[in-house]
């Protein structure tokens, strides 16, 4: 019985962060993510290079004793680099079981998108890394869902999971 109770809770809680998305931006473009993959929000940290890693990869932080890989979105986007400052944030996530830290222009909010309000992408980017799952409607704003587990490919996971144990 109690295990039922358990796993309601967890159901319940599942339901709860269902359409829900933490907003961030680079530039001007805005996205989202699942809420359920964000763990915390953090200002910019130092970071300790790592020699060897994507470029995309910055290095690593220190949260609080435990050792992340910090990824610039930026870049990893293909997007010109910015310098960081007091606005720049790391969203930290898991990832397929990895903790990984998001290196953001900004944080938004968190916004509840309805499904019916969430298209499939334009199909331009065939062949590519498809990071987009979606683009959720607000008002006249669009949202770029990203498909947290499409930023990291099976190469990176392990590479990244050494960094994290």
């Amino acid at each position: 019985m109690k295990t039922t109770m358990v796993q309601d809770l967890f159901e319940e809680e599942e339901d709860t962060q269902k359409g829900k998305f933490l907003t961030f931006s680079l530039g001007n473009e805005s996205y989202g993510i699942e809420i359920l993959y964000v763990t915390e929000i953090v200002g910019i940290q130092p970071i300790t290079e790592v020699p060897e890693l994507p470029k995309y990869i910055k290095g690593i932080i220190n949260l609080r004793g435990k050792i992340i890989p910090v990824m610039d979105v930026r870049v990893r986007f293909n997007k010109p680099p910015m310098d960081y400052n007091d606005r720049t944030c790391i969203v930290v996530v898991d990832i397929l079981e990895i903790s990984i830290g998001l290196i953001v222009d900004t944080v938004a909010e968190v916004l509840s998108i309805p499904e019916q309000e969430i298209v499939p992408p334009p199909d331009i980017n065939k062949g590519g890394k498809k990071y987009i799952k979606g683009i959720g409607k607000t008002g006249s704003e669009v949202t770029l869902i990203l498909d947290c587990e499409k930023l990291i490919d099976e190469e990176e996971v392990e590479v990244l999971a050494k960094i994290d144990n």
